[in-house]
């Protein structure tokens, strides 16, 4: 028997510990490269981890439900005396720019197999940091790589660099849908939440006709959610325990933490305004009829980003933070605009990188991608860390304002209520239109009530004739 220990890497940056979520495999079952293995949830995120070793699994280090140590042991193998295929990876670096698209490693390739969402060294030149195990044997000349078929080269299109959601699937069902020329986009998963398995591939190869299980609706009569976060887990109120104990750990004590280190440590006020979103809805309704906008997802909380991302480049001091051990306040002159999502797991704030940079195809596209993300439980590390900005959106709950706790390391945060019908003097005459009101809380020792109110104004003038400023840019 050759054994390897798979540590638990550190799937974040500088995270410590992950809890144990699911496992995929069990003692005794033969795995293979890349094989999804167990799913682990972080403060930040929740990971799925493949296997860097093809063998049979020997020992599970931790019942689910555990909290594991980085680096500490988390299945051990035998690969039956094959060298290592390959080390556990470390987390890419934050991009400063766009983010380039992960390129699946395959055995053939003579590339080192890789975590779910964290590359190393390829052929193209995108290099991102990497650990290795010591005395692992690195592939001295690689074999030729697997040649595409010809029907996926003639059928290549063009690179689109908007943001775009990909198939959901795993690593080995896309390299297997790879090997076989199979583009995973034109296929309907079967699995859960729409997840391409490898059935669904091997039926597309075959040409059998994909059928999806009927859904049947029941009647719902009290909280009936899945989450793992507090109070969501009870089937009903009548039905439920009557006492219910739910460990702060994960992205529960990630928020607790950072609601309190917030409130106690940075002194918070806000100023707010109430405004006319009549203009704001008009021409949302209008863009949703062009043809070449069918297809994309337009909210107002796009318009609401935009007019966000402008005030700051009109008020640079908002989008800052405050260094104590320094007696600093750092102004940023790039935005990364986090975005509140309400989740099965609880309140998570992954941001878009360069919101700055956007206009509004590009925005709606992003906030699409990080939300569809969010809700589905793939939000990466990445995508959680560097914020600058934050937007929370109490609408879609019947809210009509909030003055929200600030993100630690921010200097502003922007509640938007719902927009709903109501009485507004317009031309000294009441008549009924679009209203909202939006809330600005700010930490003051960085960002005063007269910038904060500057800033606020900048953004209910926007959200009242939005179209001047979308045009000029």
């Amino acid at each position: 028997m050759s054994e390897e220990i798979f540590l638990l890497p550190d799937v974040g940056e500088g995270l410590v510990e992950a809890e144990i979520v699911t496992w995929k495999v069990n003692v005794g079952d033969v795995v293979t490269l890349n094989q999804p293995l167990v799913d682990i949830e972080t403060a930040k995120a929740t990971v799925e981890l493949p296997s860097p070793y093809a063998g049979t699994v020997v020992k599970l280090h931790g019942n689910v439900g555990d909290v594991m140590e980085v680096h500490k042991p988390l299945i051990t193998f035998d690969v039956g005396g094959a060298p290592s295929a390959a080390a556990s990876a470390a987390p890419a670096e934050a991009p400063v720019a766009k983010e380039e698209p992960v390129k699946e490693a395959s055995i053939g390739e003579g590339r080192e197999a890789v975590l779910v969402g964290y590359g190393v060294a390829n052929e193209d030149g995108v290099t991102t940091r990497k650990h290795r195990r010591q005395g692992a044997p690195r592939p001295s000349t690689p074999e030729p790589p697997v040649a595409t078929p010809p029907a996926v080269a003639a059928s290549a299109a063009p690179v689109n660099t908007a943001p775009a959601l990909a198939p959901r699937s795993t690593p080995p069902v896309r390299l297997y849908a790879k090997q076989h020329g199979l583009d995973l986009a034109t296929l309907a998963g079967t699995g859960r939440d729409g997840l391409i398995t490898r059935d669904d591939v091997e039926r597309a190869l075959s040409g059998s006709p994909v059928t999806t299980p009927a859904r049947v609706s029941t009647p719902i009569s009290g909280p009936t959610t899945t989450s793992r976060f507090v109070g969501r887990e009870i089937a009903s109120w009548a039905t439920g325990p009557k006492e219910e104990r739910i460990p702060v750990k994960g992205v529960l004590r990630s928020m607790s933490d950072a609601m309190v280190q917030s409130a106690f440590s940075a002194p918070r006020a806000a100023v707010w305004v109430s405004l006319d979103a009549t203009k704001t809805m008009e021409l949302l309704a209008s863009l949703k009829k062009q043809p070449s906008l069918q297809d994309l997802r337009l909210s107002p909380l796009t318009i609401v980003a935009l007019a966000l991302c402008d005030a700051a480049r009109h008020f640079p001091g908002i989008n800052s933070s405050f260094d104590a051990a320094a007696g600093e306040v750092i102004v940023r002159r790039s935005i990364n605009l986090g975005i509140a999502a309400d989740t099965d797991r609880g309140l998570i704030v992954p941001n878009v990188k360069g919101a700055d940079q956007f206009d509004l195809v590009a925005m709606a596209q992003a906030l699409n991608v990080l939300v569809e993300k969010a809700r589905r439980g793939t939000t990466t590390p990445n995508e959680m860390i560097g914020t600058t900005l934050t937007i929370t959106n109490v609408g879609p709950f019947g809210v009509d304002a909030a003055v929200p706790i600030l993100p630690p390391g921010t200097g502003v945060i922007l509640a938007v209520g719902q927009i709903a019908k109501a009485p507004w003097v317009l031309n000294d005459e009441v008549v009924v239109r679009s209203v909202v009101q939006i809330a600005m809380a700010f930490d003051h020792r960085q960002v005063d009530g007269a910038l904060a109110s500057r800033a606020l104004g900048h953004v209910a003038h926007f959200l009242e004739d939005p179209a001047p400023r979308l045009i000029a840019g």
